[in-house]
């Protein structure tokens, strides 16, 4: 096996750890009442959220692993658990500037900035488990 292939695989299994962890704190989320409530002021539908979920997830947990092993001596951190969380804190900015702000503050929603700081502190949650989940699992298989 090339080391390419090795790369792709391991960053496979650490998107699937990560997103597992995105998709298990976003369904412990999902169970509140203020998610809820977040769910009907956006019409977002149940299931089609945890689908959405699980796919961002394992995007995001794909990206954040690809770049711990590729580039393990580039990112800040003394350790794996720290360089995960340092990249999964660069994803939660590019999400929220990307997605949050534009689908808040561009569409007109009423509350804008309740919305906002609500689906911001949920993104921040889920993140964090992923990046915490990531940084483990690099942690334990890494030699």
């Amino acid at each position: 096996m090339t080391r390419s292939q090795r790369l792709w695989r391991r960053a496979t299994g650490l998107a699937l750890v990560g997103g597992s962890a995105f998709w298990v704190t976003n369904f412990a989320i999902s169970r509140t009442p203020i998610a809820a409530q977040y769910r009907a002021a956006l019409s977002i539908g149940y299931v089609p959220m945890l689908l959405e979920a699980l796919a961002g997830g394992l995007i995001i947990g794909f990206c954040v692993g690809y770049l711990l092993l590729r580039f393990p001596g580039r990112i800040w951190g003394s350790d794996s658990i720290l360089k995960s969380l340092t990249l999964s804190v660069m994803a939660l900015v590019l999400v929220t500037v990307l997605l949050e702000v534009p689908a808040k503050f561009l569409t007109g929603t009423p509350e804008a900035m309740r919305w906002f700081l609500i689906g911001a502190t949920f993104n921040g949650l889920r993140i964090l488990a992923l990046g915490l989940a990531i940084g483990a699992a690099h942690e334990r298989l890494s030699p």
